[in-house]
């Protein structure tokens, strides 16, 4: 099949490489199945050439969109359709009929992105709104926490464009009688699918109607009663929640909702999550536009810990409007009265959004347990209807305590639909064995309160092997009918809904993977390498579980909204540049199955090349993915015995280089400012060619400065490698700064180097040596009492979050890592003699600063100096240390800083100061924006009295 797809698709946007169907194996689900190909079609003529190509070779399609599913119903043995790559756009927005047709790769936030100016949005609003797509929220008939107002998708499409497996393309939608009679009458496909559809609905009424209840959370099976004569025969919505089964969406058209006027965010605090399910009832009544909930072992897992939740070890969040925002607090504060709960109200835009941040992000954050034991969807959204919700979840808790099993529960409690991530043993036998069972008794338990074994995310691998449990027979044969009328050689994502797969096979995690603490890789039946260099305290010492960290919930794909992670997507918009697309080819190198050349693997180093080790997803991942952790341990193994890039010799060993520039400093700026020395040693270096190269300091800090006599706290002033030979006078203004607030300043007398260009380039061994000897040389002054004061932020991460990955366990590592602090927050308690500076600033916050330490410290020490600053949220700078000087790297570097940080430096005036403490910053911003930004250290200077 796969060589007859190769064939056929030569002129397409095809891939069959190893690397490429890596990527495509998995969701965000349990399940993992290689696929034949992948295809990334741009228009509809292109999905309709794929399919032919499909039916020419008698492979399955597994149509996807954000691949966010967590059912495993994006993920199978076909030729994958990934539409959100490039066929997505808003095609028309009818303001007046309030409705909006979209190709089906849209991504849900664009499409508000574009109803939003008229008041307009789409009602359905799942969690992953900032990655999935309208395609994907139609194959499972996604909901969202919006719902108990606006309904599921299926309750918000009006028409669909759709492909069937044989090449027939067919608009439906809803369908009056005389309308179904004319198209049963058509010859060809269109006239025997009315005429089948019609037959089905005719013959079962009376069964249709009594299973399939009105009920808006009953995801689960097909929608066979939009087909009722009382529902308007809408074959558009009976296909909403297909799950690719039936056929391929070329083009929707969706109904809109008026944006609410005003809101208010009403939380509650209860003693336990059945104690909330309980109240559900009542607040309803009030007709609200959500009721969220979550549990103490959520809030658990946040930075936060719950510091803006009321008392309580549950909550609801509920949502009320009005037409003003008095009547919305007003709505609030008549529930809580009725309540009787502990409660905050909150009407202010930025502290909902706080709020709704902790519930967005439990699917990736519940993936770890508080305890740090993992967590696995499975029984991911099973839902009652809301008035049994207390008692469906009372029972669930005592299955749960039978199985030996502990769960993290959140979800959409308004409509008795709850997301759960279960501690599962996916990776020994008896384990899978216990994870069957319960999967059973649950099933057996939502039939029995009346409920649904999804809510919303569709039945994929993990539930249509239960569906019969909810089902009757007689139902069960109406929906193999139904599939056969659209697709009756079931080459439609096979395996999903009717003639489904076991839910315990195919798992993406196998009990044959083994992944000693010493860390030892296995995959396939053979080793990948030696020991990992790296610790990984946080898993067990494992590669493997730490590449278990990423169940593809994909919050690295998007591209819409803030933060950091993940640069090279947002700049490439390609899978395997995300986070998420690396994780998977990991995995897939411990798989051992497509890529088979474990650490030597040319498809992970291409993929990892990108990376632009930024840390990003350390801080914005739910579940702390730490890739450039994982880039350096592969760098270390891929290239250990063999040659590596000029640059990891050139940049990777730059704290030498400089040492050495400092002999003659000015002759060599003198060399390096000739083009064709310049050229020449770019060339050699492995540097990029439209790369400027910095000037070297005449003299380096640790030459030019004395220590001031006196007493008073004692600091190490830590003189990293580029501010000491290239930027001293940052290094200059920190220690006049610290000495003014009483601290006694010292320099240590020994070269010092954190062995950051080592990391990042993967030359974990001589990194090691390198921190070792600096451990050595700082030791008597930890011993001593002294903290040690970065200000280079990415060493100063380095210290507080890299060194336990490359010296677990040692003690002075620990000390060390203890005592570090940044200028900030060195500063925050001293008695620092400050004037008003009186002026405007932004600020370019470093990736690992983001990441790792924190900038709330620098904010108030800018308002204790009178600086008016407005910090950015503008993701990586894009130089990223050595990324950026690396030849290749330039343009992903320059489209990374065009993204967001370099169109807010030129919006800023010219006399708002650019502030960045990060040495690759202010180097990109000189080198593309001509602004001249300065550390925290030098303007805190200008404030000294």
């Amino acid at each position: 099949m796969r060589d007859t797809l190769r064939k056929l698709l030569s002129e397409q946007d095809a891939a069959f490489d190893p690397g490429a169907l890596a990527l495509y194996t998995t969701d965000a689900s349990n399940y993992r199945h290689a696929p034949l190909g992948v295809v990334l079609p741009r228009t509809a003529d292109d999905v309709v050439a794929a399919v032919a190509a499909c039916r020419a070779a008698g492979a399955p399609v597994i149509a996807r969109g954000g691949g966010t599913s967590i059912a495993g119903n994006a993920c199978g043995p076909g030729l994958v359709l990934d539409l959100s790559r490039y066929f997505a756009g808003v095609r028309e927005l009818d303001v007046e009929a309030r409705t909006a047709r979209v190709a089906p790769g849209t991504v849900l936030d664009d499409l508000q992105a574009v109803a939003a100016p008229h008041g307009l949005r789409f009602g359905p609003d799942p969690s992953t709104h900032s990655r999935c797509t309208i395609g994907g929220m139609i194959g499972n008939n996604a909901c969202g926490s919006h719902s108990v107002a606006w309904g599921r998708t299926a309750d918000n499409v009006e028409s669909l464009e759709v492909l069937l497996y044989d090449g027939t393309r067919m608009t439906v939608g809803p369908t009056s009688r005389q309308e179904v009679d004319r198209r049963a009458a058509l010859p060809g496909t269109e006239g025997r699918v009315y005429r089948e559809l019609r037959d089905l609905v005719d013959g079962n009424l009376a069964l249709l109607r009594k299973e399939l209840s009105a009920w808006g959370r009953r995801v689960s099976g097909y929608g066979l009663e939009h087909l009722l004569p009382e529902n308007g025969f809408n074959v558009a919505r009976a296909l909403v929640g297909s799950e690719g089964t039936c056929v391929t969406v070329l083009d929707a058209t969706l109904r809109l909702v008026e944006l609410p006027k005003h809101k208010a965010l009403a939380v509650f605090g209860f003693a336990s999550d059945i104690d909330a399910a309980d109240a559900v009832p009542a607040i309803l009544e009030r007709e609200p536009l959500t009721v969220e909930g979550l549990d103490v072992e959520l809030v658990k897992l946040t930075s936060s810990g719950g510091d803006d939740l009321p008392d309580g070890r549950a909550w609801l969040m509920v949502e009320l409007t009005g037409d003003t925002l008095d009547e919305a607090r007003q709505r609030a504060a008549e529930l809580a009265r009725d309540l009787g709960r502990p409660h905050v109200v909150h009407t202010d835009p930025a502290a909902q959004r706080r709020l709704w941040r902790i519930r967005e992000e439990g699917a990736g954050l519940a993936t770890r347990m508080a305890d740090g034991s993992e967590a696995w969807p499975g029984w991911e959204d099973a839902a009652v209807p809301p008035e049994r919700l207390g008692s469906y979840l009372r029972e669930f808790k005592q299955l749960l305590a039978r199985h030996g099993r502990k769960t993290v529960v959140y979800g959409h409690y308004g409509e008795g639909c709850l997301h759960m991530r279960i501690d599962f043993d996916l990776l020994s036998g008896p384990g899978k064995a216990n994870f069957r069972s319960f999967l059973e008794d649950a099933a057996d338990l939502i039939a029995a309160h009346g409920g649904s074994l999804s809510g919303e995310h569709g039945d994929g691998q993990a539930r249509s092997e239960l569906l019969p449990r909810m089902y009757s027979p007689e139902m069960m044969a109406l929906f193999e009918r139904f599939k056969g009328i659209f697709d009756p050689d079931d080459r439609m994502n096979p395996g999903i809904l009717v003639r489904p797969r076991a839910v315990d096979a195919d798992l993406r995690v196998r009990a044959g993977f083994t992944a000693a603490r010493s860390g030892s890789i296995r995959g396939g039946g053979r080793a990948t390498g030696g020991p990992v260099v790296l610790g990984y305290p946080h898993d067990h010492g494992s590669f493997a579980e730490a590449m278990r960290r990423c169940v593809g919930v994909g919050k690295c794909r998007n591209t819409s909204g803030g933060g950091v992670m993940c640069p090279s997507y947002r700049a490439t918009r390609e899978e395997k540049h995300s986070t998420r697309g690396r994780a998977h080819l990991l995995a897939e190198m411990i798989n051992g199955e497509l890529i088979t050349d474990g650490w030597r693997s040319e498809e992970v180093r291409d993929a990892l090349d990108l990376c632009l080790s930024c840390k990003g997803c350390l801080s914005d991942c739910p579940v702390d993915v730490d890739m450039a952790t994982y880039k350096a341990e592969f760098q270390h193994q891929h290239y250990k015995g063999r040659l590596r890039p000029l640059s990891h010799y050139s940049m990777g060993w730059l704290p030498l280089w400089l040492r050495f520039s400092a002999l003659a400093p000015r002759l060599l700026n003198a060399l390096l400012r000739r083009p064709r020395i310049a050229a020449l040693v770019k060339r050699l270096g492995g540097l990029a060619p439209e790369r400027d190269l910095p000037e070297f300091a005449a003299k380096p800090f640790t030459r030019t400065h004395k220590r001031k006599p006196g007493g008073g706290r004692r600091v190490v002033l830590w003189p990293d490698s580029f501010n000491n030979y290239l930027t001293p006078d940052v290094l200059h203004a920190a220690s006049e700064v610290l000495e003014a607030a009483g601290f006694a300043v010292v320099v240590p007398k020994q070269n010092v180097c954190c062995g950051l260009t080592w990391v990042s380039t993967g030359q974990l061994g001589m990194a090691k040596r390198v921190l070792r000897r600096t451990l050595a040389v700082l030791k008597p002054y930890l011993d001593a009492g002294y903290e040690v004061v970065g200000l280079e932020p990415s060493c100063t991460a380095l210290f507080r979050g890299d060194l336990g990955h490359l010296l677990p366990g040692d003690e002075t590592a620990a000390l060390l890592a203890s005592r570090t602090r940044t200028f900030a927050e060195l500063l925050a308690d001293a008695d620092l003699p400050l004037r008003e500076l009186d002026l405007d600033a932004i600020t370019q916050v470093h990736c690992h600063q983001h990441a790792e330490l924190g900038f709330t410290a620098d904010e108030r020490l800018m308002a204790r100096a009178g600086i008016r600053n407005s910090t950015l949220d503008s993701g990586c700078c894009g130089l990223a240390g050595n990324f950026g000087f690396e030849r290749g790297h330039y343009d992903v570097s320059v489209a990374v800083a065009e993204d967001r940080m370099l169109p807010a430096i030129r919006a800023a005036s010219e006399d708002t100061v650019v502030v960045s403490d990060g040495f690759s910053c202010r180097t990109q911003i000189a080198q593309q924006s001509g602004r001249r930004a300065v550390h925290l250290a030098q303007l805190i200077r200008n404030a000294l009295r």
